[in-house]
C-alpha cells in the first residue's frame, strides 16, 4: 500500500509562513484526489485542503485564504503553501487521498508560536 513521505514543517512565529510537501508513489496518483489532513495534540485528525487531478481545490474555513494547496503530477508530490500562520495552526501534516486509501505516513510537525 502507498506510504505517502511528508516534508517541510519546522516551528515558526505566527505570521510566517512555510511550505509542506508530500511525495506519493503510484501510476494513478495524477487521478486522485489528494488532500492535506492535520492533527492537533488532543483532537482528531481534520481535513485541511484537498485538490483534484485537474487542480480544483477545497479549503477547510480555517484556512481558507491564507493556504494554498498545489500539485505536480510529474513528480507524484502536493505542496501546501501555508501563510498568516496562527498558533492554532500547530499540527501534525498528512496527507492522503480524499477517500484515505493511503497508508498514514509520519507526518511533518508545524509548531507556530505566539
Amino acid at each position: 500500500q502507498v506510504q505517502p513521505v511528508e516534508s517541510g514543517g519546522g516551528l515558526v512565529q505566527a505570521g510566517g509562513s512555510l511550505s509542506l510537501s508530500c511525495a506519493a508513489s503510484g501510476r494513478a496518483f495524477s487521478i486522485q484526489t489528494m488532500g492535506w489532513y492535520r492533527q492537533a495534540p488532543g483532537k482528531q485528525r481534520e481535513r485541511v485542503a484537498t485538490i483534484t487531478g485537474g487542480g480544483s481545490t477545497n479549503y477547510a474555513d480555517s484556512v481558507k485564504g491564507r493556504f494554498t494547496i498545489s500539485r505536480d503530477n510529474a513528480k507524484n508530490t502536493i505542496y501546501l503553501q501555508m501563510n498568516s500562520l496562527k498558533p492554532e495552526d500547530t499540527a501534525v501534516y498528512y496527507c492522503n487521498t480524499n477517500l484515505l486509501r493511503f497508508s498514514w505516513g509520519r507526518g511533518t510537525q508545524v509548531t507556530v508560536s505566539s
